[in-house]
């Protein structure tokens, strides 16, 4: 994996800190929601099927697909490298998240490809996670 830059540290909001405080320890969360079961990402207090205001925490495996992608010159900012290989990934739980890819070249990224998480450090001991390219099994 190449040496990636120090990212800013996150924006924590109550409605964030399990997600930020699991990703220092490592780990892809997501909220479920308490009584219908459903998963969602980006974080928020009520169920935008239920309106249920009952919140599970549940741990993610880190795979999905490259649902969208787009790179990403301009405006710059010394935390990044350029161009910013932007993307929404889908994983495969369907929770889909605004990342970045990462160890991959402009050339080969594609819709659906398989990628799987690794975490970017970020400042104040947080770390972001960012996706790069799977080796799938045949």
């Amino acid at each position: 994996m190449t040496e990636m830059r120090l990212r800013p540290a996150p924006i924590v909001a109550h409605d964030t800190a399990f997600f930020w405080e699991a990703a220092r320890e490592g780990r892809l969360v997501a909220q479920r929601c308490g009584k219908c079961g459903r998963l969602r990402h980006p974080p928020r207090p009520m169920c935008p099927n239920c309106n249920s205001l009952e919140i599970d925490v549940v741990e993610l495996s880190g795979r999905g697909v490259v649902y969208s992608f787009s790179f990403v010159h301009y405006p710059q900012s010394p935390a990044f490298d350029y161009p910013v290989f932007a993307a929404l990934v889908d994983l495969e739980e369907g929770v889909r998240l605004v990342t970045n890819l990462v160890d991959v070249d402009k050339e080969s990224v594609k819709f659906d490809m398989p990628v799987e998480l690794v975490w970017a450090p970020a400042l104040d001991g947080y770390q972001v996670p960012v996706f790069r390219p799977r080796q799938v099994q045949p």
